[in-house]
């Protein structure tokens, strides 16, 4: 296995997108799998996800990692930090709520190399 894959959670190998200015940038949306799709597909159908729901209800232990990857991959994914959310009977603090920005992709900058 090659440094560039990496066994995700249920033990099948993808792509890491890391943000290593290795990508290429053109007009065409990169296939996107495993995990990462997951999200993707959760952000296109809800509109927006709490990274609790992706880590307790969905089985996505690393929800900030897979948003980092589907960024580095040009997708615009935005971040709310919520000051109070009730989840599961109980107020949590400080709570990321993920959506997908307008363009979904690419996120402004991207194709000229520039950060989202």
């Amino acid at each position: 296995m090659t440094a560039s894959r990496r066994d995700n959670a249920r033990g099948q190998a993808g792509d890491v997108g890391k943000a290593n200015g290795k990508q290429r940038r053109d007009s065409i949306p990169p296939a996107v799998t495993g995990q990462c799709a997951e999200v993707l597909e959760l952000l296109r159908n809800e509109g927006s996800v709490l990274s609790f729901r992706l880590t307790a209800e969905l089985a996505i232990p690393e929800a900030a990692a897979r948003v980092h990857d589907l960024r580095a991959l040009g997708f615009h994914v935005q971040t709310t930090i919520l000051p109070e959310v009730e989840f599961r009977g109980r107020i949590r603090r400080g709570v990321a709520r993920y959506s997908l920005g307008v363009p979904e992709w690419p996120a402004p900058g991207w194709l000229e190399g520039g950060a989202a």
